[in-house]
């Protein structure tokens, strides 16, 4: 399975993004330019965490006018998986692809720390491989990550079942104190109607090598490997 790993100016999970999905056999990720007119041969696409553009303006703002963009959503309309994760996730809300919004974090700082994250929805090409309820151990690391939407676009994703991931503690309770930034509902990433593009803050690129996890948690591999479930 081809995934594509768009590579913006300021991207810097690129390369951990394409590191975590070359250890799962099966998938063969690569690097894209954000220019690249070639996205449309991938199966799927991941946009990585960074700060895309220096985070200029907005939090993923320039890059969501990006020429890839484009092709991005017509594949998203055609059923392609696209998986947003940090950056990513802010460049997919800024481009319209999902709703909502993503702030700075309540306490006005850059939070980086690992967290409990209970999977909601496990029909998403991302979470195929996860149950409903099941706790990930991921780290998180942005600024503006707290999560935001008006109270009819929160009940259009309860009711749809698209918030795909929620903070919580480690018996799945989403509680305030298991959230980091402050996020509405404990939401940490979400899907759109038809659920193949999914955005989320935490990192699983980062939680794929039990050597870079004080934990040892592997958990982000589940999320690559969802993907590759979805494929066969």
């Amino acid at each position: 399975m081809r995934v594509a790993v768009v590579r913006f100016p300021g991207s810097n999970c690129d390369l951990d993004a394409v590191a975590a999905m070359r250890s799962i056999a099966g998938l063969s990720p690569e690097l894209v330019w954000h220019e690249s007119d070639k996205l449309g041969r991938y199966d799927a696409v991941v946009l990585p965490g960074g700060f895309s553009f220096g985070d200029y303006l907005r939090a993923g703002s320039i890059a969501a006018r990006s020429p890839a963009m484009s092709t991005i959503r017509r594949m998203a309309d055609r059923g392609t998986p696209i998986l947003g994760v940090c950056n990513g996730f802010q460049i997919l809300v800024e481009a319209g692809l999902l709703p909502g919004a993503l702030l700075r974090n309540s306490s006005l700082k850059f939070v980086c720390d690992w967290v409990n994250l209970r999977v909601d929805s496990p029909r998403t090409p991302f979470t195929l491989l996860a149950q409903e309820g099941q706790v990930l151990r991921m780290p998180i690391a942005h600024g503006e990550g707290r999560y935001y939407a008006a109270d009819d676009e929160m009940r259009a994703l309860e009711r749809g079942r698209r918030i795909v991931f929620r903070y919580s503690d480690e018996y799945g309770k989403a509680v305030a104190g298991s959230n980091p930034t402050g996020a509405s509902r404990n939401v940490a990433g979400i899907s759109n109607e038809q659920g193949n593009v999914v955005g989320l803050m935490p990192h699983p690129e980062r939680a794929c090598d039990p050597l870079f996890s004080p934990s040892g948690s592997v958990d982000g591999r589940l999320i690559f490997a969802s993907l590759l479930e979805g494929a066969t």
